[in-house]
C-alpha cells in the first residue's frame, strides 16, 4: 500500500487569543500557500496513480490544497485538526488498502501517523507546511514494514 501524508500550505493565522475551531476550519491558504500547493500538486500529479484515492480534511485550507491538484477527492471529518492517527489509519486501510491513497491533513496528526508506521521513539515526526511524506509497505521477514518512498518540500520544487 501506498500512504501519501499531505499537509496543507500556508494558511492564514487565527486571530491572537482566538479558539474557536469553527473559525479554524474557515481559514483559507496565504498567497504563498496556494503558490507552495500549485507547485507541489505539480510534482505530485506525475507521479501519483490515476486510481489514488484522495481524502481531505473538512478544513478550507485542506481543501484549497487539494483543489490545486485538479482531481476529484472526498472530504473526511475524520481528518479534521485533532484527530487521531489510528483513525486516520483506520480510515485509509492501512496496510490492506489495494489503491494508493494520499490524506491531506493537519499538523500534528499526519506528523503522529509518520511517527507510528516508522517506529519513532518521539510519538510525532515535524512536516512543514505544504509538505509530503510517501510511505509504502513491504513484507521482509515475515513482517509488514513501512518504508520512505519519498519526502518532498514545495520549497525544494
Amino acid at each position: 500500500m501506498d500512504l501519501i501524508l499531505w499537509r496543507h500550505a500556508e494558511a492564514e493565522d487565527l486571530p491572537e487569543g482566538v479558539v474557536d475551531a469553527q473559525r479554524d476550519l474557515e481559514r483559507k491558504l496565504t498567497s504563498r500557500g496556494e503558490k507552495q500547493a500549485a507547485r507541489m500538486a505539480e510534482w505530485l500529479d506525475r507521479q501519483l496513480p490515476g486510481s489514488a484515492r484522495t481524502l481531505v480534511s473538512p478544513a478550507r485550507r485542506c481543501e484549497q490544497t487539494a483543489l490545486a491538484l485538479g482531481r476529484k477527492f472526498k472530504t473526511r471529518v475524520e481528518l479534521a485538526p485533532g484527530a487521531a492517527p489510528e483513525d486516520v489509519l483506520e480510515l485509509v486501510q492501512w496496510p490492506l488498502s489495494k489503491t494508493p491513497v494520499l490524506v491531506i491533513g493537519h499538523q500534528p496528526t499526519l506528523g503522529q501517523v509518520i511517527a507510528r508506521l516508522l517506529g519513532l521513539v518521539d510519538s510525532d515526526c515535524a512536516i512543514k507546511k505544504g509538505a509530503l511524506w510517501w510511505l509504502r509497505t513491504r513484507e521482509r521477514d515475515g513482517q509488514v514494514q513501512a518504508v520512505v518512498v519519498t519526502v518532498q518540500s514545495p520549497e525544494l520544487l
